[in-house]
């Protein structure tokens, strides 16, 4: 653990809470504290609005600005250790490791590839990505406003290629050619979070393509491409098709979360590796590829 230097979290006053008390929509809209615990923190001082130390009382203007500056916190350990990929004037790939947050969120500040980065390698540095907290592997950066608006544009219009590596359950069918996935993805209950994203018919079309690299006894290595962008893309589609990612603990066979053993979306234990990106450079257009060497237990036996 490690205390890191707090964060002062900042939001405008929504026109929808309009009439409501400052503590009636911090209760509701961050689920995550008590009433209590609001009502604490504004004794403390912890909460101003428009600049002023705030009682919650207040029923402020929408588009009234609400900061919370919250104490310094101990962040949990993680893995730290990233590695560069590529490098050049307007763009950063590195590799993240498994366990390592891409951004800051759920307890998460100082701990993170986004302020490892910009205190190692450039404060500019934007990701243009996300990985799961337990996803390792490329992770691609812009460090000037030009390459991050043209590369998101590229992102937008499947014009970048995303290829992981992945290790499921029991064995995938090998039909000599890639196999398509095309479960619809889209938030459903869940028992702790109150929703999640999983497999659902009312879901948004999601297309990915795996090719089987190997079958293990119990588990069948993949590659997979993913051709949409949805959240928990790759694990929701392999376990919608019977195969969940080894040590997966939100995701069921039929692809939306397990009854038994409730998970959450940044639990650890599944493997899968962001192994390759393929895109146009921003400024050259040329074709660029960053390859990520993935872990030991995500190497065919050959290799």
């Amino acid at each position: 653990m490690a205390l890191n230097g707090g964060y002062s979290y900042r939001l405008p006053f929504p026109p929808s809470a309009q009439g409501t008390s400052l503590l009636d929509f911090l209760t509701a809209e961050f689920r995550h504290s008590t009433r209590q615990v609001w009502e604490e923190r504004l004794a403390r001082g912890e909460v101003e609005v428009a600049g002023r130390p705030a009682t919650g009382a207040e029923q402020p203007r929408p588009g009234t600005m609400v900061v919370w500056h919250r104490p310094p916190w101990d962040e949990p350990d993680v893995p730290l250790d990233y590695t560069l990929l590529y490098e050049d004037a307007d763009l950063l790939a590195v590799t993240k490791p498994s366990g390592l947050p891409t951004l800051p969120g759920g307890g998460f500040l100082a701990h993170t590839l986004l302020t490892r980065v910009r205190a190692d390698l450039d404060p500019a540095a934007s990701p243009l990505h996300r990985l799961g907290r337990g996803t390792s592997g490329a992770v691609l950066f812009a460090r000037t406003t030009h390459a991050a608006a043209t590369l998101s544009a590229d992102w937008r219009a499947g014009r970048v290629d995303k290829v992981y590596r992945a290790l499921a359950t029991g064995h995938f069918p090998d039909a000599g050619a890639p196999t398509d996935l095309r479960t619809p993805i889209g938030p459903v209950p869940h028992p702790r979070l109150g929703r999640v994203h999983a497999a659902t018919p009312t879901g948004k079309a999601a297309h990915s393509r795996a090719r089987v690299l190997e079958t293990r006894a119990d588990s069948t290595l993949l590659d997979v491409e993913i051709l949409t962008g949805r959240p928990h893309q790759i694990r929701i589609h392999l376990a919608a098709a019977g195969h969940p990612l080894v040590g997966d603990p939100l995701y069921g066979p039929d692809g939306t979360p397990l009854a038994d053993l409730p998970g959450l979306p940044g639990d650890l234990g599944y493997l899968l590796h962001a192994h390759t990106l393929h895109f146009h450079h921003p400024v050259t257009g040329a074709a660029v590829q960053v390859v990520s060497p993935p872990p030991p237990a995500l190497r065919p036996a050959a290799s």
